[in-house]
């Protein structure tokens, strides 16, 4: 038996922050990131909307980027203090994700960061409050999505926190905030939104349900992009839909270990995650192709790229993805983004053998150990092709 789980609502388009002043609550906690949803006033939108439906509010600001352990921990106690029935967060994935997990320690303080990374095993939740996603930025889809993703700093590890518990009760897709982000965001957010699709169609628990969303995310990200990335606000607009129906797949069908590899390179070189996304994504399909270069030619077809056979129209994708990071400026090995080679050496084992040890390895369509793992990271390094 499968499982597929979304939001039980989705607000799309034109205004849809608005519904905020529908909800039915006494208290709101919300979540925030840096300063760039007051400047942009949207997080006085917000405030406004709740107390407009009757709500007390609290805000909890200055969640950072890949957010910490101890900034979940410190959330949480915060809102046990306050007691809220709903949690909203705004803003791009950090304060998304760090407001999931702090939900989890709000409704069970006694629960550890320890348990909470076990895929799956979280304590039923919305014993206290429901939970609203408002993405500001279009790539990481954790508005729609059962993932979050929480940085130990200390282990120098990020953990992908699992479990259908912590997809929020309501997205709020509301496009006027994407038009928000600056050019190199954009760029690394849809890169993101890329590798999210193309991983769900190919993860290992990909279904008749993920599949069309997929595609159609897949699809729209090949028309968009480049169009988003150059000031296009339509494409802007339509980019914010592609990178949720993205989200919705992955959520459901998984991942592979273009994200294994970008969650624990992230922690320890700091290349922002949709970047990193970018940079293995190629490098991953050439390792994948043997197992499943028929779903890499079914995705090449749909676009209509050039190909006779699924080896051609694989070779055509992974051309296609090189090609976007060319005109999106982002580099195409870890060395050319900046990472020493003597830093990368010293982090070589670490970086591998965490990779393979990420909830993502599981979903990927063929199976990797941690030497192979140290083998495919080289050829990301070295920009060397993947013949393993």
């Amino acid at each position: 038996m499968a499982r597929f789980t979304l939001p039980r609502d989705i607000y799309h388009g034109e205004g849809a922050l608005e519904t905020l002043k529908t909800l039915k609550g006494k208290r709101a906690f919300v979540v925030v990131g840096g300063g760039s949803m007051k400047r942009f006033g949207f997080l006085q939108k917000v405030e406004d909307y709740l107390k407009e439906a009757g709500m007390e509010v609290e805000l909890f600001e200055g969640v950072e980027p890949d957010p910490s352990v101890e900034t979940v921990m410190k959330g949480a106690e915060a809102m046990r203090s306050f007691e809220p029935d709903w949690i909203v967060s705004i803003g791009g994935g950090s304060p998304i994700d760090a407001a999931k997990a702090m939900w989890i320690f709000y409704e069970y303080p006694e629960f550890t960061f320890e348990q909470a990374v076990i895929p799956f095993g979280l304590p039923e939740l919305r014993q206290k409050a429901k939970f609203v996603a408002i993405p500001s930025t279009s790539g990481t889809a954790t508005e729609v999505t059962a993932f979050s993703v929480i940085t130990d700093y200390k282990a120098k590890i990020k953990y992908p926190l699992a479990d259908f518990n912590i997809t929020p009760d309501i997205a709020i897709i509301d496009p006027a905030l994407a038009q928000t982000m600056p050019k190199t965001l954009v760029a690394h957010t849809g890169m993101d939104a890329l590798t999210h699709a193309i991983e769900a169609y190919t993860a290992s628990l990909r279904s008749n349900f993920s599949d069309p969303l997929a595609l159609k995310a897949i699809e729209m990200v090949k028309e968009h992009l480049i169009d988003s990335y150059n000031g296009c606000e339509k494409s802007r607009n339509l980019m914010h839909e592609a990178q949720c129906l993205a989200g919705m797949a992955f959520s459901n069908a998984l991942l592979g270990i273009v994200h294994s590899m970008a969650h624990k390179t992230g922690a320890v070189f700091h290349i922002p995650h949709g970047c990193a996304n970018a940079i293995f994504l190629p490098y991953v399909i050439q390792y994948n192709r043997t197992k499943c270069e028929d779903r890499y030619a079914d995705i090449a077809r749909m676009l209509k790229l050039n190909g006779n056979t699924d080896s051609e129209l694989t070779d055509s994708l992974i051309e296609m993805i090189n090609d976007l990071n060319t005109k999106l400026s982002i580099p195409h090995s870890m060395k050319e983004y900046g990472v020493t080679e003597e830093d990368f050496k010293a982090n070589l084992e670490f970086i591998a053998h965490n990779a393979v040890l990420d909830a993502c390895t599981g979903s990927n369509p063929r199976e990797i150990d941690d030497k192979t793992m140290e083998r495919l990271f080289e050829c990301t390094y070295y920009g060397n092709k993947v013949e393993l």
